[in-house]
């Protein structure tokens, strides 16, 4: 079974629309065992959080139940590194512009060579990133929702 990490617009669609919200927890309940949240996704959820209450409820829905088990995944100084390199690679080949990078698209480098590192996949609804990123690294992505293999 594939391991998996879940991109931050994942969790705010399902925060916006109950259609999402029960998607998401419907692959829990199959996929539980199998997901890991990202240090990024943690940094970008808990900069959604405009008061005190959203924060706890973040902390204590989504971030502290990974926590708890060991589950977090941070990228390396190595992962930083080869997400500055694929940055550069695609500013070289005019994939990217060189006035600028959105610090959510050095996220998503850093979600990409991270999980890449060690075997994971990401589900992401932001596919456009991630087919950029893969033109110069490796990266496994799948849009959501995968349907859980037969054994």
């Amino acid at each position: 079974m594939p391991l998996y990490v879940l991109d931050t617009n994942l969790y705010i669609r399902a925060s916006r629309s109950e259609e999402w919200n029960g998607a998401l927890e419907e692959f829990y309940a199959s996929f539980a065992p199998f997901v890991y949240l990202h240090s990024v996704v943690a940094t970008e959820l808990l900069i959604g959080c405009t008061n005190d209450l959203l924060e706890r409820r973040t902390q204590a829905n989504l971030i502290e139940p990974f926590e708890a088990r060991g589950r977090v995944i941070t990228p390396t100084h190595g992962a930083w590194k080869r997400a500055g390199r694929i940055i550069s690679r695609l500013v070289s080949q005019r994939h990217l512009s060189s006035n600028g990078v959105p610090r959510s698209f050095l996220n998503d480098c850093l979600l990409a060579t991270s999980a890449s590192d060690r075997g994971y996949t990401i589900i992401t609804d932001n596919l456009a990133d991630f087919e950029l990123i893969a033109r110069v690294a490796d990266v496994d992505v799948v849009p959501p929702w995968p349907e859980r293999p037969v054994a």
